[in-house]
Parts: C-alpha cells; sequence; structure tokens
C-alpha cells in the first residue's frame, strides 16, 4: 500500500527514530511522505510481536492525507477492532517499501545527544548515529524522554493493571463460542475491576476470530510489588503468564467462574489453563515537554493515558501525522529545531488533557496504590 507523496521526491534531512514499534513506524512513514531520509532503530529482533486489540478512530474532515494514510494502514480500510499484530504488519510493510526508510532491528541505544548541527544517539556497540532531527517513539519507559525531560522522566504507576488475553476461538467448544451478530465489544463488571471482552477478526481474510479479555484489576498491587513489577511509583517490567504464582491463577480462575458470562468465561478460562496472559501494571505520564532542540518524542513516550479513555494509539497516530506536516518545510540546519518547536504548539496542550481528563479514574479506581 505504499504511497509515496510524489511532491517530496527531493532529500529533506534526516532522522532518527528510537522505537520501530506502531508509534515509531507511523513516524517514519509520516517523515518520509515529506522526502526525510529516516533510520528506525529496533532493540529487539525483526519477529513480529503480539498485543491486544486496538480500535482505530475514523480520520477528521481536515485529517492530512498522511492522518488518512495511517488511518487506513491501521484499520485495513474497515472500522472495527484490529489485532495489534495486524496492525503491526501493515505498517511494517509500508516502511520497508518505502526507500527512504531503513529500519535496524537488534540495536539497542544507549544514549540520546544533541549539538548544534545534528541530533545523535550511541548504541551498545559504541556506534554514533546522526540525523538532523531525533524522535522517541521508545515506549513509556522511554530512553529518550530522559533527556527531553529529565525533571519529569518517569511514567507512574497508577494504581492497577490490567490481564491481557486473546484465545482462538476455534479453542472453544462450538457451543461457547459467540454468535456473528454478537456486539464486538462487551463490558462487564467484575470483583475488584471490570471486564472489556472484545471479538477479533483475523485480518487475514481467513475469517477466524480471536476472543480478547482486557481485565481491569486493583486487587494485586501487593503481587506486583512483590515479585517487581513495580517498585515506588515506577513501573519495571510486567507479569508475564509462566511467572504468575499458581495461587494467583486459581483465585483468578474461581473469580471467572463465579461472575462472567460467555464466550469470555470461557476464552478467559482457556487463558489462565494455558497461561496465556499478560498482567500489565498500568501507567500514566502528563508530559511538560515534547521537544528538547532537535529531539521530540512521541506516542507513549510523550504521553501515557488512563487506558478508560480508548486514546493512546489514536493520540500517537496524530502526533506523528502532526510531526509530518512540521517538518514539510525542511529540517536541514535551524529547520529542524523550528520544525519540532511548530510540533510540539500543536500537540502539547491536546495531549496533556488527554491524559488529565483519565486522571480522576486513575485516582478512583487506584486503590490499593
Amino acid at each position: 500500500m505504499n504511497a509515496m507523496n510524489p511532491t517530496k521526491d527531493a532529500s529533506n534531512g534526516s532522522a532518527i527514530v528510537v522505537g520501530a514499534s506502531l508509534a515509531g513506524l507511523m513516524t517514519g512513514i509520516a517523515l518520509a511522505r515529506e522526502g526525510v531520509q529516516v533510520t528506525l532503530l529496533e532493540k529487539v529482533g525483526s519477529g513480529h510481536r503480539s498485543g491486544a486489540g486496538l480500535q482505530v478512530d475514523a480520520a477528521g474532515l481536515n485529517a492530512t492525507g498522511t492522518e488518512r494514510l495511517l488511518r487506513n494502514l491501521a484499520s485495513g480500510g474497515k472500522r472495527s477492532i484490529q489485532f495489534w499484530s495486524s496492525i503491526e504488519s501493515r505498517l511494517r510493510e509500508e516502511a520497508e517499501a518505502d526507500s527512504r526508510i531503513v529500519i535496524r532491528y537488534d540495536t539497542r541505544v544507549e544514549s540520546a545527544g544533541q549539538d548544534d548541527t545534528s541530533a545523535f544517539v550511541r548504541t551498545d556497540t559504541g556506534e554514533t548515529i546522526r540525523g538532523d532531527l531525533l524522535v522517541g517513539a521508545d515506549g513509556h519507559q522511554s530512553l529518550v524522554r530522559r533527556h527531553v525531560a529529565s525533571d519529569n522522566p518517569e511514567a507512574a504507576f497508577a494504581g492497577y493493571m490490567v490481564w491481557i488475553a486473546s484465545t482462538k476461538e476455534e479453542e472453544l467448544p462450538l457451543h461457547k463460542r459467540p454468535g456473528y451478530h454478537h456486539p464486538e465489544v462487551t463490558m462487564l463488571d467484575s470483583l475488584n475491576g471490570f471486564l472489556f471482552g472484545s471479538i477479533i477478526e483475523s485480518g487475514d481474510g481467513s475469517g477466524n476470530r480471536r476472543i480478547g479479555c482486557t481485565w481491569y484489576d486493583n486487587s494485586r498491587n501487593e503481587l506486583l510489588r512483590s515479585l517487581g513489577c513495580v517498585e515506588g511509583k515506577v513501573v519495571n517490567h510486567s507479569l508475564h503468564g509462566p511467572d504468575i504464582p499458581q495461587a494467583t491463577i486459581e483465585e483468578l480462575t474461581a473469580q471467572v467462574t463465579a461472575r462472567w458470562d460467555e464466550p469470555w468465561k470461557s476464552a478467559m478460562l482457556h487463558a489462565l489453563q494455558h497461561r496465556n496472559l499478560t498482567g500489565t501494571p498500568i501507567k500514566e505520564y502528563v508530559p511538560t515537554q515534547l521537544v528538547r532542540g532537535r529531539i521530540a518524542l512521541i506516542g507513549d513516550a510523550a504521553h501515557v493515558p488512563a487506558p478508560i479513555t480508548a486514546s493512546g494509539f489514536n493520540a500517537s497516530l496524530q502526533d506523528a501525522a502532526a510531526l509530518g506536516e512540521c517538518v514539510s518545510k525542511g529540517i536541514e540546519g535551524k529547520g529542524a529545531v523550528n520544525a519540532l518547536k511548530n510540533y510540539e504548539s500543536m500537540r502539547l496542550k491536546v495531549v496533556r488533557k488527554m491524559v488529565q481528563s483519565g486522571q480522576s479514574y486513575n485516582r478512583s479506581f487506584g486503590l490499593g496504590r
């Protein structure tokens, strides 16, 4: 689906993007459409990753061509909940088809910096990579954020967690599977939290579906701290299936059995039986700035809202589209600094308001903080 901007064939400077997940890929595509030579640096290998389902908002009437392209790539051309992995695959295919984009996997960035003429990163192998600007799209534990906002470097634990599981529909008994007229999204109350259940199309045209369970739980903070997932206000890592204590598996199983409706009950029980779920501590981050000189933040590196706002991915997409718009006049020389100032003026107030809109919920639901 590669759609190069025909008016931007000439080189328009260079950019380094740290992180080649969804936000980084969208950023690379947006910058390349404006003629920027982009190097995407990803610390893990090229294998495809998994994640929860995402709802992609429709493009507004004033959306740019880049925003429309990104939304079409993310949605697969239709309005429905999409697998994280399906979105990632389409974005990666687009990026890999663009000659202006180079993706380097297994490249771990250890520091970021800038001088009067360029921004740069240094990798764990001692390599220095330079560009006219640098974008941190490296998630809620962003290394680049430490350089941009040294006085506000960490996303904070919001006081609760989410269990995420995705079960193939074919793994459920026939009489437990949802019909094709079943609502795509269902919300259920649950002891100590609530559940979003989702029915997600595979995205490959096979007709296969997955049953997604996103279960918010405010009763496990002691568990998270005892296992080192959370220290103080800092989130260190998620809790993966094999590492969940058996006693916790049994508690969750009893709770699901007693309170949940089908098909979510069978889907989650299957995930618990096979330990095919992840417990993720929820973070929040209200940015005080998005830019420092030639370095900018985007996506979860820039802002981490409460999941209840359902706005994180769509805000990341809008970040990428806005950054593309701001670099369109060039980023060589002082152009990069001016472009990033414009980006911050477009996005900072918007994303601050977005995160703050979910803070009252975080305060009330995160009872165990």
